[in-house]
């Protein structure tokens, strides 16, 4: 049976000026695009109306503005989050990446779903660069990768919730470590986070295409 993967690609009230989201998207689709029937569609309020037979959501969103005449008030949104949490809760498998974790800050049960959030004042990354995230073994979103190389930001400072699984580490300037990849299931449903992915060279990287599709594969329930 072909799985729908439904990539969300943040605009508006979810994009910022520091990420292209419409083209990490796409090039999020190009790697997953041997598992399924992939398709990217920009996050408007109505996204999420035929998410039912969707198998994977893929998050790819950021922080946004939240003034009510740019894209809506938080009341006009909330069916939009209402209905992404039922779904997840019901056993829906959700791909959070990168500013995922910084996303739907008027969604408080999203951090529950994600299994972590972004802290503000508190998180941080240093500049982005040539950077290295350390693996965990024993699970199969990990499993024969022991870490990512890529030209990414090393977000720290993240906070995972108590019950998420974390797989994946990073180091900060002064050699702290930092929790960059985890999973949970304690919502009702299947998430993986990842804090890669901020601009398309970090797709590039072999080792976080095989760690991607690696996440997907165990969210669809083939590993």
């Amino acid at each position: 049976m072909t799985r729908r993967i439904l990539i969300l690609a943040g605009r508006g009230r979810y994009e910022d000026p520091w990420h292209d989201h419409a083209a990490t998207s796409h090039a999020v689709a190009g790697v997953l695009g041997d598992l399924g029937t992939v398709e990217v569609r920009g996050l408007f309020r109505d996204a999420l109306d035929d998410l039912g037979p969707a198998d994977l959501l893929v998050v790819n969103s950021g922080t946004g503005r939240r003034d009510a005449d740019f894209d809506g008030s938080d009341d006009d949104w909330r069916p939009f989050h209402d209905h992404l949490e039922a779904w997840a809760r019901a056993g829906g498998a959700v791909l959070g990446l990168h500013q995922a974790a910084n996303t739907f800050s008027d969604a408080p049960a999203w951090e529950t779903v994600l299994g972590g959030r972004w802290i503000p004042g508190e998180s941080m990354h240093p500049p982005i660069g040539e950077a290295r995230f350390d693996l965990v073994a024993g699970h199969p979103v990990t499993d024969g990768l022991a870490a990512v190389d890529a030209y990414d930001e090393r977000y720290c400072l993240l906070r995972p919730t108590s019950d998420a699984r974390v797989l994946g580490t990073t180091r900060d300037d002064d050699g702290g470590t930092h929790p960059v990849l985890w999973v949970t299931e304690a919502h009702g449903g299947r998430t993986v986070y990842s804090a890669l992915g901020h601009g398309t060279r970090s797709y590039a990287a072999e080792g976080h295409r095989t760690l991607l599709r690696a996440a997907a594969s165990w969210l669809l329930g083939r590993s």
